[in-house]
């Protein structure tokens, strides 16, 4: 594995850190390293969405190919609700 150093790190920005790991249970290490990881995989999915929203990857329906049969799938459920209800 390799390390990683931060120079230059304010001191009230690496006690609140030590104070955050603490209240984790964690050293300050281990919280640091799953912060960074943390931001990894949310940049990875971040990439994932944005290839998806670019149209490479993902379906061809319209949004009306989707949202249409489920008007119609509310509205039979909403009658099927009013012919079982007593009156």
């Amino acid at each position: 594995m390799a390390a990683i150093q931060i120079r230059d790190v304010p001191e009230p920005v690496r006690a609140r850190l030590a104070q955050l790991a603490r209240e984790r249970g964690q050293s300050l290490q281990s919280y640091l390293l799953d912060l960074v990881s943390d931001e990894v995989r949310r940049q990875d999915n971040l990439a994932v969405l944005c290839r998806f929203g670019e149209g490479r990857h993902g379906t061809r329906l319209t949004r009306e190919d989707v949202v249409s049969p489920l008007h119609e799938a509310r509205a039979a459920r909403d009658e099927s609700i009013r012919d079982e209800s007593p009156e």
